[in-house]
């Protein structure tokens, strides 16, 4: 039996539109898995063939054509990491506990992806290790009492160290030193001694001061034998004052002796 002519280009056209109909919209979802969206603190890293492209992508629409490439997005925004309590020894010997908090941000993509396997482990590792070496190397009083310079000097060695990897370390502050209780009594015993100290030195120095000052008054007196009168008729007048109070007091001589040379002067004037 003889085809029908005309019938055999139909078939070959609904063959072509059906390949098509199947073909275009796995092309399609191609195209849509291909399409990355970087935000604005976004960089990505894109290997074609293994190979690592000039420069990262990024931000806003990039095209990664799966399978040949592979992209690794990395965050310039800082980190914030919390390094665990580490067991140091310092320079006089003292044992403790130190944690610190590290702030650390990729300045440089590329090499944070070729350099090191795992940038952020890694800085926390390189943090450790600072922290036990530095805080060696002080002793408590200065850890104590200059913490803002060892931040600075943590900081300044840590960023030294991570700085092939295109990490930049911007702040590193010791949070907690927990010393053992021993040391804390011998702590609390040394303050209290000093605080009694700089009492013992304030008392004295008032003492000194008031002596100076009773020095200076005895030779304003000597010089003037009726300001010691006032200064004694005074005090009698500020004694008084309380009704329920009796006072049984001598009377200097030399007051008498005042009083009666002013007589015997008002008597010859008289006579």
């Amino acid at each position: 039996m003889q085809p029908t002519p005309g019938i055999s280009p139909l078939f070959e056209a609904m063959n072509a539109l059906g390949i098509l109909g199947i073909m275009l919209p796995l092309v399609v979802l191609y195209a849509l898995s291909c399409i990355r969206i970087l935000a604005e603190y976004e960089r990505g890293v894109v290997f074609r063939l293994g190979r690592v492209l000039a420069k990262p992508k990024g931000p806003g629409l990039v095209i990664v054509f799966w399978p040949i490439d592979r992209m690794v997005r990395i965050s310039l925004r800082t980190i914030v990491a919390d390094v665990p309590s580490q067991d140091v020894i310092t320079h006089d010997n003292v044992s403790m506990k130190v944690n610190a908090v590290v702030y650390f941000r990729v300045i440089d993509p590329m090499r944070a992806v070729l350099e090191v396997e795992n940038f952020m482990y890694a800085t926390i590792e390189v943090s450790q290790t600072t922290l036990r070496s530095i805080l060696g190397q002080a002793e408590l009083d200065d850890l104590l009492a200059e913490r803002e310079r060892i931040n600075r000097r943590l900081q300044e060695v840590i960023d030294q160290q991570t700085d092939p990897w295109g990490v930049k370390v911007s702040l590193v502050e010791i949070k907690h030193v927990d010393l053992p209780e021993e040391m804390k009594r011998a702590m609390a015993q040394q303050a209290e001694s000093e605080r009694e100290r700089r009492a013992k030195v304030i008392h004295a120095e008032g003492e000194s001061q008031a002596a100076g000052k009773l020095r200076e008054a005895a030779e304003t007196i000597e010089g003037h034998p009726m300001a010691m009168q006032m200064r004694f008729l005074q005090t009698l007048a500020d004694v008084g004052t309380a009704n329920n109070t009796t006072i049984v007091l001598p009377i200097p001589m030399e007051l008498a002796a005042t009083f009666l040379s002013h007589g015997h002067g008002n008597a010859r004037e008289r006579t």
